[in-house]
């Protein structure tokens, strides 16, 4: 099992991720990645951490579509990719209705069937073997509708790879069985080993109409981490977030986090938390984040019980653990539990 680190996007006051970055690839870890909502620039960090290294991978986790088209995220990723050396990662996300209806202004629907065209366009686009075009129910190319100028092209820059590794953010039954179909990469969040099985089917089901020439799917999951020696002050770093994405990233109908969590045997519990984060009281929220749901869903503890909780990930067939933190320290110990677990 690959471990990696996500240094996730600014939030507040902008800072450099560098340092960090470079202190992954010193250790020998796989990745960095890097992500967005809607302040920092996702491809904008990757550039700037990729100039800065010379071997680890980089990657975005995730851009999301609805901030660009198909064509521009291709142009962006064989650019970086000849700039790094072919290190680079692209991973995709739908976002929700909030941001992409009320940040980006594009419409929020059919969430698979866009998914579907835009990952076939981007590789079109760096693959290069002939002049784009797309008819499609949801991007077309050539426009139509405008001029009548438009025609097919193709990039006019030789991309380094014909194929850059595409990874998607999925949860839902439906966009995970898409993503085993079409991506090289999966990147869930709120992945808890014991519960691995609840993805189960959806795999299945997209594995059986995956081409091989993708390879084997990359189970990539994001995780949260506190280590150190008092457990219980882990567990309460942890609280707050979980509760944030439980209860309040996505509207009360349409909450993928939430949900996920109910599959895994959640459901009161899940309910009972978005029901505080919606209601304003954010700290009964987080207090109402139960024990076992942060031990199962996050890397927490002494140095010895993250080794054997990695040791669970790399049974449940993860191949890539992709552990969320800005903290040089955190880092460090990341990579020691990892060599004391005998995973990476």
């Amino acid at each position: 099992m690959r471990i990696g680190i996500h240094l996730r996007h600014w939030e507040g006051t902008p800072h450099d991720l560098v340092p960090l970055a470079r202190e992954a690839e010193s250790l020998g870890l796989d990745s960095v990645w890097m992500s967005e909502t809607w302040g920092s620039d996702a491809i904008v960090l990757a550039t700037w951490v990729a100039a800065h290294t010379e071997r680890i991978g980089v990657g975005v986790g995730v851009a999301q579509m609805p901030a660009r088209t198909p064509a521009n995220i291709g142009m962006a990723s064989l650019t970086i990719d000849h700039l790094s050396g072919g290190r680079f990662r692209l991973g995709l996300g739908t976002s929700g209705p909030q941001v992409a209806e009320g940040w980006h202004g594009t419409v929020f629907d059919h969430p698979l069937d866009r998914t579907r065209e835009y990952v076939d366009i981007v590789r079109a686009v760096v693959a290069r073997e002939a002049p784009v075009s797309h008819e499609g129910r949801h991007y077309l190319l050539p426009a139509v509708g405008g001029t009548g100028a438009g025609k097919p092209l193709k990039t006019n820059v030789r991309p380094l790879r014909p194929a850059i590794p595409i990874y998607l953010a999925a949860m839902g039954p439906r966009n995970v069985a898409l993503t085993a179909e079409i991506a090289e990469g999966w990147m869930p969040l709120l992945y808890s080993p014991e519960h691995a099985g609840v993805f189960g089917g959806p795999l299945q089901e997209g594995a059986e109409g995956r081409d091989p020439v993708l390879g084997p799917l990359d189970v990539a999951p994001m995780a949260w981490v506190a280590i150190g020696d008092d457990l219980e002050a882990g567990r309460d770093a942890i609280r707050s977030v979980m509760a944030l994405y439980i209860g309040a990233f996505g509207s009360k109908e349409t909450n993928f986090y939430r949900a996920l969590v109910a599959r895994c045997g959640y459901e009161a519990e899940a309910t009972r938390i978005q029901e505080l984060m919606l209601d304003g009281r954010r700290t009964e929220a987080g207090a109402a984040v139960p024990d076992r749901l942060v031990d199962e869903f996050a890397l927490i503890g002494p140095v010895a019980r993250v080794a054997d909780r990695l040791q669970a990930y790399r049974d449940a067939g993860v191949t890539t653990l992709l552990v969320q933190t800005t903290e040089l320290e955190m880092i460090r110990a990341v990579a020691d539990a990892a060599e004391r677990g005998g995973v990476a």
